[in-house]
């Protein structure tokens, strides 16, 4: 691919020296064919039915395979320009990983407060925390487009996006009030804020009702669905003998009596999220605090493998800080980035797979992007989106654990940017720009390449 630089960029070189990180985007098929079929192959024998789920769901749309492919983004974060913005104390940090709209979502933290946060760790490693602003403003210019915006705005859209996440790094810095920062309905509107709303609305017998019932001796078991498939007896017994290292992941001060742990029933549940199809996935019912029937408690146990920001950075997050367990990594970069973590997020490893566990939350309500209908709506949302990222990327650094990220993130970045506040925005919505058309070209060859029944 070729670089381009603007008339305006050429500018700023000659009065910052600062070089812009774009790159021209280029049709590409065979080599986005070879990436599907190489990263998704390995799960074919296990479930290839989820994969030609995750096949059909990435052909939604732009944005929907852009969800199921962040191996290609950091396979691309590999050869292409990095930022100017980015000095040795800000190349490692804690990273989500697969920052885009949906993996935001209004939840229930643990200290029973409605918050808007992330809501989706699996590709949590360490990296330029620019990846974090490229994923996300990326998955804002992809999805503003799919929802009838202009491109001018969906940038300004961006931008805004940006001013929130400096202007909240720039708050925290020399403060600790990243440590109890949050949204919430009292200081959100719009669609964030009934997000938000909707969370109260929920309740815990509903959310068991929809997945479990009753049966002839009164004891809750998960209904068997099309999402929810019964297990053989070993998988079951397996799961089970899993379930004591699970207990033990969890640290013995948010750690329950053994009872609450008890295994009630499994599911294997198909048909969740687009980038992890493929990969296993069950629902396990457990006990909960007490033996009545309503307060039961759901765990999702999630396969985990690889982040694919490791495809970028190997070795960057040292395999000891997560004893090579890819559900301790996971596991990790929750309590890093959220405040007041679900105590029941823990890891444990079967048939010699690791998995991540947490609560299966009743009260977790997904962010719905097509209600951004217009420029205002996306504005707002994105600004209150900033700021979530500002918030994970400032709690996970020295704060959470200095023997991975001695520094204060905040300082870090704020004092980067300071004084190239409109270069930073523009090198940022620069390259989203450039490479929101490139995933429009790979998306339309995979599109194609499935219709030419092309094996992916």
């Amino acid at each position: 691919m070729l670089k381009h630089i603007s008339a305006i960029a050429v500018v700023l070189i000659l009065i910052l020296g600062f070089a812009s990180p774009v790159q021209a985007a280029t049709p590409r098929s065979t080599w986005v064919e070879n990436e599907i079929y190489q990263y998704n192959h390995p799960f074919a024998s296990q479930l290839p039915q989820e994969l030609e789920t995750k096949i059909q769901k990435m052909k939604a749309s732009p944005f929907a395979f852009y969800r199921g492919t962040a191996h290609i983004f950091y396979r691309d974060m590999q050869t292409l320009p990095s930022s100017e913005f980015v000095n040795s104390s800000t190349s490692a940090i804690w990273l989500e990983g697969d920052m885009h709209l949906q993996n935001l979502g209004g939840m229930r933290d643990s200290n029973d407060n409605n918050v808007f946060d992330t809501t989706d760790f699996d590709e949590g490693y360490l990296g330029p925390y620019v990846w974090d602003l490229r994923r996300m403003a990326v998955s804002i210019l992809l999805a503003a487009k799919e929802n009838g915006i202009s491109s001018s705005d969906a940038q300004d859209i961006v931008r805004n996006f940006l001013d929130a996440y400096l202007n909240k790094m720039s708050d925290f810095k020399g403060t600790n009030d990243e440590l109890s920062y949050r949204l919430e309905s009292s200081n959100t509107n719009g669609v964030v804020k009934d997000l938000i709303e909707k969370v109260s609305d929920k309740s815990r017998l509903k959310f068991l009702n929809k997945y479990t019932q009753l049966n002839n001796s009164n004891n809750r078991v998960f209904q068997t669905t099309l999402e929810l498939k019964s297990v053989s007896s070993s998988t079951y017994s397996d799961i089970a003998e899993a379930m004591s290292s699970y207990v033990t992941s969890i640290p013995s001060s948010k750690r329950y009596k053994n009872s609450y742990y008890t295994l009630k029933d499994i599911r294997l549940k198909l048909g969740s999220g687009t980038g992890g199809l493929g990969k296993y996935r069950y629902y396990l019912l457990i006990e909960g605090p007490s033996s009545a029937t309503d307060d039961d408690r759901i765990l999702e146990m999630k396969q985990e493998g690889n982040s694919a920001v490791a495809i970028a950075v190997p070795g960057l997050l040292p395999s000891s800080v997560y004893g090579n367990q890819e559900g301790a990594r996971v596991t990790i970069a929750m309590k890093a980035m959220l405040s007041n973590t679900d105590p029941l997020v823990g890891y444990t490893t079967f048939s010699s797979i690791p998995f991540m566990l947490h609560e299966k939350s009743p009260y977790q309500v997904d962010f719905d992007y097509t209600l951004l209908t217009t420029k205002s709506k996306f504005m707002d949302a994105m600004g209150y989106a900033g700021k979530v990222v500002a918030k994970n990327h400032a709690i996970s650094d020295k704060d959470y654990d200095a023997a991975i990220i001695p520094v204060s993130v905040e300082k870090e970045v704020t004092d980067i940017v300071s004084g190239n506040k409109a270069v930073f925005k523009d090198e940022i919505v620069n390259f989203a720009v450039d490479y929101a058309t490139q995933v429009e070209y790979d998306y339309t060859s995979f599109v194609n390449a499935y219709n030419q029944k092309v094996t992916l």
